[in-house]
């Protein structure tokens, strides 16, 4: 290995690495070859005026891929002084002259300890090995802090940054199946909800930067809220399972999604400025994809800025050859002269419609004035085309489509969020930071019958407003205090419009929701105490008052509601109490009990919509929040070096659950709805509801750079209906699961891996499935079921050099046509996928 530096105060002129020992004519060569290609003028004007220039330099490198690693520390307790490598792999060594040990660590990597003389020794140049299997990992969502995974009596995931560029999602809601416990449905390609232990939509969170993205519209039914997530701008991704409304509050049932996106970077040590981003280009063959994204992060010694920019473009989706004939769709509708017509589908393996396109923004405003006080603004805007829904588009009456045209309108949504994170190590906190955020959601729906000319429109908006307040706080050698308050206030506009397509006279309608307020006050603890070495204590509580407030007004001309005005107020407590034990580095045993809840919202309350053909829900404003009860045991063990295996198994029992049944308005168990008689529903407490499941995950280091993962998932999930018997749970998938090989050797990355599903019986689908009959292929019986499926995918990424990186692969290889349950549109069919990035 040889190695020559040359830096011009904060300027590396020259970074000369090879791998192999070269004779002196060779060397001189080399050198001379490399440094002619830099900037002469720059290095005689560096050497004119800068002083003590030539500060020597510690170069970090990966030993398989060589390429530089960022953010790696370097630490020395004599003298007492810590640095980090910058983008470059650099770190400024100025301040180690003559330390007799330097610690230099990075996670996932091997640490290695190093005298000052020997790195002399090494001319300075450092290549860390990749750590073999550890269950040491640094988790934020268990707290709202860092913590490590040993302090957690819970399962998390965390997906990196590096796992995202290798699998290339297309959207948020991929980005979260990659990780192989979460289950992902969709109803038209604009689309992706996950689902968490069986429970799915409003009964599941999503943070983003520690912000609460849930809103008081979010429904029972499939929701695609996740895809306004720009997968290029998450900077890593984590997912608590089970309970977690103790640090969160209402929603966090099955789960929470905590997503973190790009950081803006100040300068690291030794440069005056910091400058940095990527470019990416992508292609997918299934829908003809065509993407573009770059960020860029200018940083300095207290400011920094960064703004990201994506672009998506999908076209129709192509489905695969060899599945279930039910899936395929031989016409599709035109509006022709005035008229609707049914036209013939080219190609029955295109999914039309179904293309749209996609427009992220997001720009961070950094400013950390000492290293007390740090403040981040941020900005978030993402706006989607049109999108048609397809599932619904598949309807059929009386043997011809039902729908002319069914619509989601634009998906908007918009965050302003400051933050303020401030240092101090007081008697009230260590760390305190303040969130406030606003954000603007808007989405509507589009929908007309065929051969009908009126298209009813419905438009909803909301204002969210929060604040969050949180303390963390060491109490002596053993204790830990995470506390802090929230308030989140929710304004719902909803509106409604008649229009007719063939005079396109607009008159007023029904709209969908109330106008109403929703609002929460908090406050929670958490307390960890650590029993001895082995064994650690966390409790927690949080106690929530909730507020609903509902004007019925607008909707009395075309609802003959008993009430004009509804308003709910309720509290809700909810706990948690758990034990970790880690008798060495290779075990952890983790036992927990927690409680959590959902408050009914506005969507519960409130809104008019078709469910399904023949029946409309209607407004009950007498709602009481739902809670779940939860117990689940841990168990992970690294066996040797090479073999990590992590289980859990849970049981979540999910009382005065709100869940949709007949109702009757006014005494009426049917009204006129569109045009049509429906039965009349409306969501109430009227059930209990359990799932129990079980989910593994096991990892094996194969000699020669070769990973295997593998992840499998299991539940079973029942509720109560009206005559006391048990049906399946809707959201409660059946067993899934992925595995993958890798390998990874000199910047190359090679992965193949097969993701799979067993299949849902006609027993097995929920009353509510059984009513979208037409989104299921048909079993010998010809009853609706869901068949189940697999995938054989390979992937890969190449790193060309420090700037350009090329990654792509091949997608269901075996072209198979499959939807994952309940799914209303088939996944793509072989997709082939091409992605290059350029990175400064």
């Amino acid at each position: 290995m040889c190695h020559l530096c040359i830096r011009i105060g904060n300027y590396s002129i020259l970074n000369f690495v090879c791998a192999e020992p070269l004779n002196a004519p060779v060397y001189i060569a080399s050198f001379y070859h490399h440094f002619m290609k830099k900037n002469i003028f720059l290095l005689l004007l560096g050497l004119f005026f800068t002083q003590n220039s030539f500060a020597q330099i510690a170069n970090i490198f990966d030993e398989a891929s060589g390429l530089p690693l960022v953010g790696v520390t370097l630490s020395s307790a004599s003298p007492q002084v810590q640095t980090a490598t910058n983008a470059q792999g650099e770190a400024l060594l100025s301040d180690f002259k003559n330390a007799p040990a330097i610690t230099i660590a990075y996670v996932g990597y091997e640490t290695i300890t190093l005298s000052y003389t020997e790195l002399e020794t090494r001319r300075f140049t450092v290549l860390l090995r990749p750590a073999q299997l550890t269950l040491d990992q640094v988790v934020v969502s268990a707290a709202r802090w860092s913590q490590s995974r040993r302090e957690v009596p819970g399962r998390v995931n965390r997906l990196s940054a590096k796992t995202l560029a290798l699998q290339n999602p297309q959207n948020a809601a991929d980005l979260l199946g990659a990780s192989g416990e979460v289950f992902i449905q969709k109803s038209q390609q604009g689309g992706g909800s996950p689902m968490i232990r069986g429970f799915s939509t409003n009964r599941l969170l999503y943070a983003v930067d520690g912000v609460r993205m849930n809103t008081a519209i979010f429904r029972s039914g499939n929701i695609q809220n996740v895809i306004s997530l720009d997968p290029f701008a998450i900077e890593n991704a984590e997912i608590f399972f089970g309970p977690g409304t103790v640090m969160y509050g209402s929603d966090a049932i099955g789960g929470v999604m905590s997503f973190s996106t790009l950081s803006a970077k100040l300068a690291d040590d030794g440069e005056s400025r910091r400058v940095n981003g990527r470019a990416i280009a992508r292609y997918s063959s299934a829908n003809q994809e065509r993407t573009a994204h770059f960020d860029v992060n200018v940083g300095g010694k207290k400011w920094a800025l960064l703004s990201s920019f994506s672009h998506f473009n999908f076209g129709d989706l192509r489905q695969g050859r060899f599945g279930p004939s039910e899936y395929l769709r031989p016409y599709y509708l035109q509006r022709i002269d005035g008229k609707d017509v049914v036209v013939s589908n080219p190609d029955p393996l295109v999914q039309r419609p179904t293309g749209y396109e996609q427009t992220n923004l997001m720009q961070k405003v950094r400013f950390q004035p000492n290293n007390a006080w740090n403040f981040e603004y941020a900005f978030h805007y993402s706006t989607t085309t049109d999108y048609p829904r397809y599932d619904r588009l598949q309807r059929l009456r009386n043997g011809a489509p039902r729908s002319a045209e069914w619509t989601y309108g634009p998906q908007v949504w918009a965050m302003h969020q400051l933050s303020a994170t401030h240092k101090s190590y007081n008697k009230l906190y260590d760390e305190a930071t303040l969130r406030l955020a606003a954000q603007r959601f808007e989405e509507s729906r589009h929908d007309r019958d065929l051969n009908k000319t009126t298209r009813f429109n419905r438009y909803e908006e909301v204002d969210a407003w929060s604040a969050n307040l949180d303390f963390y706080k060491t109490l002596g050698q053993r204790s830990k205090l995470y506390y802090g308050l929230e308030y989140v206030l929710d304004q719902v506009t909803s509106r409604g419009t008649n229009e007719d397509v063939a005079t396109q006279s607009i008159a007023e309608g029904a709209s969908r929701y109330p106008d109403a307020d929703w609002t929460t006050y908090a406050a929670y603890l958490n307390y960890q105490l650590r029993l001895s070495q082995t064994l650690l204590l966390q409790t927690g509580a949080r106690y929530s008052s909730l507020g609903l407030a509902a004007d019925f007004s607008d909707n009395l001309p075309f609802f003959p509601f008993p009430f004009r005005e509804a308003n709910l107020n309720s509290g809700a407590v909810s706990g948690s109490l758990g034990l970790v034990y880690t008798p060495d580095e290779r075990w952890i045993i983790s036992l927990n009990g927690s409680t959590g809840f959902r408050a009914p919202n506005v969507d519960d309350l409130g809104k008019v919509f078709d469910s399904s053909p023949g029946a409309v829900v209607v407004p009950n404003p007498d709602l009481k929040p739902e809670y779940a009860y939860n117990g689940e045991l841990g168990i992970a063990h690294v066996f040797g070096k090479a073999v990590k295996l992590d289980v859990s198994a849970y049981y979540t029992r999910l009382d005065n659950a709100l869940v949709r049944r007949n109702f009757t308005l006014n005494g009426q168990d049917s009204i006129l709805y569109n045009g049509e008689l429906s039965q009349v529903q409306a969501v109430q407490n009227a059930a209990f509801a359990y799932v129990y499941g079980v989910q593994a995950g096991l990892e094996v280091k194969i000699p020669g750079g070769w990973t295997f993962l593998s992840q499998f998932n299991a539940q079973k999930g029942e509720e109560e209906l009206d005559n006391g018997e048990k049906r399946h749970l809707r959201h409660a998938a059946p067993w899934f699961g992925l595995s993958r090989l890798s390998y990874t050797r000199q910047g190359l990355t090679l992965q193949w891996d097969v993701q799979y599903m067993g299949t849902a019986r006609n027993a097995f689908l929920s009353d509510e499935s059984l009513a979208s009959d037409y989104i299921f292929a048909k079993d010998a019986e010809g009853k609706p079921y869901s068949p189940g499926w697999y995938t054989l995918n390979f992937r890969s990424t190449y790193q060309l050099n420090k700037t350009w990186l090329i990654s792509g692969g091949v997608e269901n290889i075996t072209d198979q046509r499959y939807r994952p349950y309940t799914s209303g549109v088939s996944a793509p069919g072989r997709n082939f996928v091409l992605a290059l990035t350029m990175s400064w």
